[in-house]
């Protein structure tokens, strides 16, 4: 069964770090991979990263959201944020990064890359199939 491919605009409230000139995103869905999304920009150059709903793909994942990062992605009051985490694929692993997770307002289309503080969540934890 194949859904629709979700095709949004996006805009970081603060910008990515290492991708502070880029602007325009898009976020795609991945047809035929549930939970899967390309994070695209064409602008100044082009940008493409692959993000995880970690909700699919690391359930358990479930970092903390300061007050500031709410504020920056104008949740209301009890809203949650749709958490996606930063897709690595090499011939040796795939890899997701729970050190910086981006945030996303599904209303909104506001997003924030949140980096965590300390050493509870790796930048390259691998995926384990199902």
């Amino acid at each position: 069964m194949s859904t629709a491919v979700m095709n949004t605009p996006v805009t970081f409230a603060v910008p990515m770090p290492g991708l502070e000139a880029a602007h325009d995103f898009t976020l795609r869905s991945v047809d035929g991979a549930a939970g899967l999304f390309a994070l695209e920009s064409m602008s100044p150059v082009p940008v493409r990263l692959f993000l995880a709903d970690a909700a699919v793909f690391v359930p358990d994942y479930a970092p903390a959201v300061p007050a500031r990062v709410r504020e920056d992605l104008e949740l209301d009051q009890g809203e949650t944020p749709q958490l996606l985490v930063v897709v690595n694929h090499s011939p040796e692993a795939t890899t997701v990064n729970l050190m910086a997770p981006v945030l996303l307002n599904p209303g909104t289309g506001r997003c924030v890359q949140l980096v965590l503080d300390g050493r509870d969540y790796p930048l390259r934890a691998e995926l384990k199939s199902a």
